[in-house]
Parts: C-alpha cells; structure tokens; sequence
C-alpha cells in the first residue's frame, strides 16, 4: 500500500497521442511532454484530453500540421490579388440532399477561409429557414484562395439550391462561372434533378468536373454510379474525384482539379467596364447591394457607375468581395466576382440581369442578361389586417430584388379586401415566399389556393390570359379553354413503377416512355396537365415511392381542354373567392367536398341556408344549414292541432321574409379551411 501511494503522489509525465516530442512545431514540443507534481492517476486522462484538445489543430481533412498552418495562411491573404489567369470560378450543382453544402463548408475549411473556430454546418445557407428545412433557397458566392504548386490561386465559389423550383437561381450563377462540379451522391446515383443542372451547364459550355460524394456510406456503389453517369448523362467519368465531404475525404483532389481542368477567365481588363448583376438584396441602411461579375475592364471605389438596363447613374461607395462575409477592397477586374454599395433607394434601379458599367466611359453594349423567369404556379397573398397592405408592397418589391422569379400585381377580392396576385417557379417556391415574407417583414397572411394560367380563346377571336377564375369570361363568350402541359420525367426504383404510373393516370397524365437507365432504376416519361400538379402530387410521389423517387419537370406548352368554371352559392349569392377552374369530369366530387366542407364551417343562421356547388346555372351538388329555431309550441299544453299548426305557419313567414333580405357572413376561418381543401382537392 505504501508503494502504491508513493506511486500515486509521483509527478506523471504526459505524452499527447499524435505528436512527437521531435514535432517541428516549438507548441507542440512544449506540449507533448508535461510534468505536473501532486496529481493523480485519476486526473491524468482529464489532462491528456485537456492537452490533445489544446493541440489538435489537424483538420479532419487529411491534412498535415503544416499543410492545415499552410491553407490558414492562404486564407488569410485571400484579398491579395493574382494574374486573371489564376482566377477560377466554379460553381457546385447537385440534386437536393447529394452534400452540396457539406462540400463548400469543406472546402472553404480547408482553404482556411473560415476558421475552425467559426466554422458551423451549411456555413453558407445563412437564412433560419434554409437551415431549418436543410435545403439551400438562395445561391452564395465565397472567395477563397488555395496554393497549388506553390503557385496561389483566387478560387470563387457559387454555391446553389438543388430543388427544381430553384432552377432559376442555379442558371443566374453558371452564366457567371467557367466550370461547375456536379456532386452524385454514391448511395443514390443519378437523380431528376441530376439531369435538368447538367444540361444547365452544357447550355452555359461550362467544363464539369463528377464528384461522387458520401463514398463512406455503407450503401455507397461509386462503380454502379459512375456507369449511371457515363450511360445517363454522357459525361467521362475517367476523372471522377471519389469524396466523403463529411469525413473531409478527397478535397484537395477536388481543389486540384478545379485549378487544372477549370479554364481561366479571359484577360479583357483593359476594356470599358461591363460587370453583370447576378443577385442583389435590399438592406435598410446601405440601401440595394448588389452582387455581381466583372466580365471586362475594372472597378474601384468611388467610380461613377452606371447601370444599363434602368439607366440610373450612382457612386460606388464600396466595392469588395464576398469570402464569404463581406471584405471591402479597392477595386476588382476582370473574371472577378463581389459586391457593390453605391447607396442605390429604389428596388427597380438595379435589377438582376443588368449590365454594370462606367458613367464616363460606357460600353458599347450590354451583356445578354438573363432569360425571364416564367411563373407556373399562382396564388393570391392578404394581409390579414388590410392596414398592412402598403408593407406588403413594400415587402414584396424587396423580395423580388433577392427573389428575381417572384412577379406580382395588385388584386381585390370581395372576401379578402386588397392583396396581391403573385406568380412562383412552383409549390416549394410560392411556400418558402410566404414564410419568408411572414418572417423577414412580419406580416401576417392569408394564401389562397395556388392555381396556374388559363389561355382563354373567345369567339370573336381574341386570345386572354387568365389566372384568376373571377376573370374567366362567360360561357358564351369563350370558344375554348386551354390549359399549360409539362414534361415530368419520373425516375424510381423498378419497385415503385406501379404506384407511380397509377398516380400520373389518375392526374390525366399521358404516358410517353419507360427505360431503364440501370439494374434497378428506371425512367418515367409522362406529359400531364401543370394544374394536376400544383397539388400534392409532390407529396404523393414521395408517399407512394417511400421517398426514393424523384422527379424534373418542364412546360411544353397549351393544350385546349375540357374546363368549367365551377362557382359556389351561398343563399343564392355567388361567393367569388370560392370559384375554381376545373376539369369537367373531377367537378362533382370537387363541388361536393366543397358544399360538405362550407356547411360545417359557415355558423347556422335565424334562416335556412342553401350551400350549391353549379356549373352556370346547374347545380351539381348541394347542401343545407338549417335554420336556428324558437320553440313555438312551448307554450301550448294541449288544445287543437290548428293552434300549433297556425303557430308553424307564423313561424315560417317570418323565416322566409328573413331569408329574402338576410345575409350569410362567411367568416375568415371558413375561406381558409376551404382555401386549405381546394390544394387537397384541386
């Protein structure tokens, strides 16, 4: 015993698990061996861990002490500036959920552009939103700078969504990008939206670089995928970067291979400056920031600049970049990407697409921009308090800057008051608007049922486009109806073929072709109307398929079909708001859910209330509030059954006088719940 607590009292030596006592580091030979007098067994592991966590500054990377020192250091001087023909600008495009994000926090980690200590996941979505839903909705821009063969490179990164209806904001960043790496995730292979962002990049003539990512998944088959690839999609799969951006596998690969097979932008620093805008966003302080690409000539602080398109004129108080927190600098040229503060108040001056270039020394013509975006699906916005419909102006012109497919226009309706018709890219699109503009403007709002854009062919041979069912003309006057198709390319497993086929038929799909692009994974080509997906026809795809399987879409154009225009009666009174345009062979079973849904909701009245679903004049379903009613014969306790009879009789007249100039209130909770049905229904 006495041994052993002499043992005990004995000063401990500790040596730190991964170091040497040789290590060329002076920190960490102080550190590797510590001898501390009066402690005991029992503290030592504390101690030890204590030490490693103080030493262990080697990323998970795979990096050395002094590659990770080095990579630091690069990030440290990311400002510095370099020839035109070391810049690279790349951006990373995948399906959604395939680790895009997991990949730019890696690689700006590694570049030492953000510090380990900053560091937090999806570093670059910074919206609450986006990190509570783990989706990327806004494109990112990130300088970094990385050292390859001792020779430094400015690597700018875009970083974007994967959802289809973000497809616009990942076209706006390959326009401003040489070269893009397209991320497979290793256990799914070859997804919809694969597909749509490659042929995006061939479009653009970008270089594409396949990146198969989540390599260290137990369910990985890069062999399997990377045949996907070569077969689908047609790319040479011979330089595939195999990667785990979790696990910090194959990075420097991938940033080696950026640097060699990306092409530098060309060297037009000499000529006048045309620089394109391709995001923007309002801030209440610093007014529009815009965020943009020098395509030729240079910019500093404090040039006057004039934008094209608008033909507004202003100062560049700030000119910087964006790495990936804004960093102010002198100037910026050719093949560059940052931002500009020239305190510009009005949203419309500087639009996304527009060419930036000198007051005093104009270019000769603008850049091409970018196309307009096209909404697909529409929906009305109220505010709940109709003393907010000025703010939400306001919110909406600021969200359109940051949000360049958002398109609106003013609508009254008869239930809802003042609001606004806006037009979305899709149902996710309309969704992450509303929580956005409920959030960052806080307003409270009601969203009518989303619906998508008629083509109306009257008699006398005009052609109207009509979003809104209040303004379809009358029957008389129309000739025709026609109705927006897409193009919706399903792929999932061969289990799921069956489920998926029975949902595009019950959705008026037309089939066009099944292949199978692997084993066990096949393509679904169908042609369907836009209006039968704008439901959940989403949210079934993924129900009925256990959500393996996904799908990409794109408008073909108008076919005539055989559309009403279903109203709803409440008391003999059309209620406008309630009027929806539907396919002649779904408005029964549509007027009834409806009639059903209105008569538990609408509060009984004094008087008997009709609930009609009808086509013009025809009634196709309905039902009946009854009426609240006094106890009349309370009062007789007995006597002749005329008394009671006279007594009923009275009643009656009173109810129906009551019925002739009575009015039904449809109260607020009945719209939405009926609001709600119609998106279940439609």
């Amino acid at each position: 015993m006495a041994m052993a607590s002499a043992m005990d009292l004995s000063p401990p030596t500790f040596f730190l698990s991964g170091t040497s006592t040789s290590s060329s580091s002076p920190s960490l030979r102080r550190l590797s061996s510590i001898s501390v007098p009066g402690f005991r067994r029992h503290s030592y592991r504390k101690l030890q861990i204590l030490c490693q966590a103080t030493a262990g500054t080697e990323p998970q990377s795979g990096l050395s002490v002094s590659g990770s020192k080095l990579a630091a250091r690069s990030g440290q001087d990311r400002l510095l500036k370099v020839p035109i023909s070391n810049i690279r600008n790349f951006s990373i495009i995948a399906h959604i959920d395939h680790g895009k994000s997991t990949l730019a926090d890696k690689l700006l980690q590694v570049t030492g552009t953000v510090q380990n200590r900053d560091m937090k996941e999806q570093f670059l979505d910074n919206m609450d939103l986006e990190r509570e839903r783990g989706i990327t909705i806004k494109l990112q821009a990130a300088r970094m700078r990385y050292v390859y063969e001792d020779t430094p490179y400015c690597l700018n990164l875009i970083d974007t969504p994967g959802h289809v209806d973000f497809s616009y904001e990942v076209s706006r960043s390959l326009a401003a990008c040489e070269g893009a790496l397209l991320v497979v995730d290793a256990s799914q292979g070859v997804e919809a939206q694969t597909l749509a962002n490659v042929y995006l990049a061939l479009e653009n003539n970008l270089e594409i670089i396949p990146v198969l990512n989540k390599i260290d998944l137990p369910g990985a088959e890069p062999e399997k995928v990377l045949r996907e690839i070569e077969e689908v999609i047609g790319l040479d799969c011979s330089k595939a970067i195999f990667c785990s951006a979790k696990e910090g596998i194959g990075i420097t690969e991938i940033l080696d291979a950026i640097v060699q097979r990306i092409p530098a932008p060309l060297d037009t620093a000499g000529n006048p400056l045309r620089a394109l805008i391709f995001d923007s966003y309002y801030d209440p302080y610093r007014g529009v920031i815009v965020y943009f690409r020098v395509i030729d000539g240079k910019v500093k602080k404090g040039d006057r600049i004039f934008f094209m398109a608008s033909g507004k004129d202003y100062f560049a108080d700030e000119v910087g970049v964006l790495s990936p927190n804004q960093i102010q600098v002198d100037e910026l040229y050719a093949g560059e990407v940052g931002y500009i503060a020239a305190s510009v108040r009005s949203v419309a001056d500087a639009r996304v697409g527009d060419t930036i270039t000198h007051y005093s020394r104009k270019a000769e013509s603008s850049l091409p921009g970018y196309e307009e975006a096209t909404p697909m699906v529409f929906c009305g916005l109220f505010p709940v308090d109709a003393d907010q419909f000025p703010d939400l102006r306001d919110a909406l012109e600021k969200l359109q800057l940051n949000d360049a497919a958002l398109k609106f226009e003013p609508e009254t309706s008869s239930a809802m008051g003042f609001g606004f018709r806006c037009g979305f890219l899709g149902l996710l699109h309309m969704e992450i608007v509303q929580e956005r503009l409920e959030r960052e403007y806080n307003l409270n709002l009601i969203t009518t049922a989303p619906s998508v854009v008629y083509r109306v062919n009257s008699v006398n041979g005009d052609t109207t486009l009509c979003s809104n069912p209040s303004r379809l003309p009358d029957p008389g006057q129309r000739k025709s109806v026609e109705e927006p198709y897409v193009k919706i390319e399903l792929l999932t497993p061969k289990d799921y073929i069956g489920a998926l086929m029975e949902l595009a038929q019950e959705r008026r799909g037309e089939f066009k072709e099944m292949k199978y692009i692997a084993e066990n994974r096949a393509s679904i080509l169908y042609e369907l109307p836009l209006a039968e997906m704008v439901g959940d026809f989403f949210d079934q795809l993924k129900s009925r398929t256990k959500g393996y399987a996904s799908m990409e879409y794109s408008v073909i154009g108008y076919r005539e079909s055989d559309l009403i225009k279903l109203d709803i009666l409440i008391n003999a009174e059309m209620v406008e708001p309630l009027s929806t345009i539907v396919h002649r062979d779904k408005a029964y079973s549509v007027g009834r859910a409806l009639t059903q849904k209105l008569k538990e909701l609408i509060p009984r009245q004094m008087f008997k209330v009709p609930i009609q679903a009808c086509i013009g004049s025809k009634v196709i379903a309905s039902e009946a509030l009854s009426a609240i009613r006094k106890d009349v014969l309370a009062k007789c306790y007995g006597g002749d059954i005329s008394r009671k009879k006279k007594l009923l009789k009275k009643q009656a007249a009173g109810k129906k006088r009551m019925k002739a100039i009575g009015r039904v209130d449809v109260p607020q909770e009945a719209f939405m719940a009926v609001l709600k049905l119609e998106r279940e229904v439609l």
